[in-house]
């Protein structure tokens, strides 16, 4: 596993980076006015967390990023993808299980043209949640569970940018004498012009 860990935390991340998008744009929340009964209010993600779809796209950035950085960079990440994760948590966690009219009130004003959050609770009869908010969280939790992985395996993942550090490269023979590589050391040493099968070694 820690030979395939740069792979495993990279596309972890970028799975849950995707996922933010994706869930910024779905319903989480529906609202019912007390005098509109019969025209509920749709709550989009980016509307009941203003900060998801921006932090999500973060989220992705920071995968492909880890995907090439060398190991000082790695703990870096680390620590930033256990911060974002921590923090998506949080505010995921606060809208599915208490549905704050916080949540809420830049869709009821939006509708309405009523703003403030004492005036906009007199206006909400009742908030309910749908599902997306719960798979969300459970791709932060996942987010959080990849930072402390990177902190914990870092050191030991192979081939890490090595384009990116200021030490010599290395060579082709050495590459291949490490073991197999994964898909991402296989792309670093074709960028270089190396051949990852290492078969210029044996002619």
């Amino acid at each position: 596993m820690i030979r395939r860990a740069r792979l495993l935390a990279v596309l972890a991340i970028l799975i849950a980076g995707a996922l933010g998008v994706i869930s910024s744009t779905q319903t989480w929340l529906t609202v019912t006015l007390a005098e509109a009964a019969d025209h509920p209010l749709l709550v989009p993600g980016a509307s009941a967390i203003p900060v998801l779809a921006p932090l999500s796209l973060a989220v992705l950035a920071l995968g492909l990023a880890l995907s090439i950085v060398g190991v000082m960079l790695r703990y870096a990440f680390g620590v930033l993808t256990l911060a974002i994760g921590g923090l998506l948590v949080f505010l995921t966690a606060q809208v599915a299980f208490t549905q704050p009219v916080s949540a809420v009130a830049s869709t009821v004003t939006s509708a309405t043209g009523i703003s403030g959050t004492t005036s906009v609770a007199k206006l909400v009869g009742s908030i309910a949640v749908t599902p997306w908010p719960f798979v969300t969280l459970l791709g932060w939790i996942l987010l959080v569970v990849v930072g402390v992985f990177t902190l914990a395996t870092a050191r030991q993942w192979r081939g890490g940018g090595r384009k990116y550090r200021t030490d010599a490269p290395l060579a082709v023979s050495d590459t291949a004498a490490a073991g197999p590589l994964d898909p991402i050391d296989s792309w670093d040493g074709l960028s270089r012009g190396e051949d990852p099968t290492g078969s210029s070694d044996r002619r």
